[in-house]
């Protein structure tokens, strides 16, 4: 599916994929893409659960519903404040409902909230957002991980086995117990841009060159979305994979 809005003064064409995999029972990844109500925008959302149970199919849910009623209930110009508010919210209703299953209940959560006065990057987990621009594919998000610390900081090679486990240990995702707040960005929106919002199942299986590649070709966004998910297949299909690409005119 793609579609057409407005945002950041700019025309954006939004494409979305998602793919259960080989591994789960079910798809635990939850997708969110909607014109804003208010005003001309765009609220784009991955959510990954963690787990295969009922408490990350509901954390998953919960974070993705109370974050996007937040943004579309949303007066004023975006900043941070209220996206770390709706955050916030996720945090408090994701916990309340593991305290109700009795068992692990959280997610990660990524999106790209756009309207006429900017775009903004709300990042908790280790979802991601990518940006191609002028041939260049960078990651504008980092990862709330084990994993992450130990590449930076050279704990481990990032291909070990240890590097592997450390992918599961997550500092900070909605429904911890410490309520941690997300990472919030400006992205300024230039004519040729494209973004990808993805959850571990396409930023952990699908190679970079394969991700730069897609982004770079051209086809609609929904076409480069199922593309990447067909390539996390191809790479063994181990997670759910979910992928968001917007293109900006």
């Amino acid at each position: 599916m793609t579609i057409e809005v407005q945002g950041a003064g700019r025309l954006l064409q939004v494409g979305t994929a998602t793919e259960i995999g080989r591994r789960y029972p079910a798809n635990f990844d939850v997708l969110h893409t909607a014109e804003l109500q208010r005003r001309p925008g765009l609220c784009a959302v991955v959510a990954d659960g963690m787990g295969a149970g009922e408490g990350s199919r509901t954390a998953g849910r919960t974070a993705v519903d109370i974050f996007t009623t937040a943004v579309q209930e949303h007066r004023g110009p975006f900043a941070p404040p209220p996206l770390f508010a709706a955050v916030a919210d996720a945090q408090r209703q994701v916990r309340a409902a593991g305290k109700s299953l009795r068992e692990l209940t959280g997610c990660t959560l990524t999106a790209l909230v756009a309207d006429a006065t900017g775009a903004w990057v709300t990042q908790i987990g280790d979802s991601r957002v990518y940006r191609l621009r002028g041939g260049l594919l960078e990651l504008l998000t980092i990862d709330h991980t084990e994993a992450w610390l130990g590449a930076v900081h050279g704990w481990f090679p990032a291909d070990s086995p240890q590097a592997e486990a450390a992918r599961y240990q997550l500092h900070r995702f909605i429904g911890h117990p410490g309520l941690p707040e997300p990472d919030v960005l400006s992205v300024t929106m230039f004519p040729g841009d494209v973004y990808c919002l993805c959850t571990d199942g396409i930023a952990e299986q699908v190679p970079y060159q394969r991700m730069e590649a897609t982004l770079s070709s051209g086809a609609p966004p929904d076409m480069m979305a199922s593309a990447l998910v067909a390539a996390s297949l191809e790479a063994g299909g181990r997670d759910n994979a979910t992928a968001v690409v917007v293109k900006v005119f």
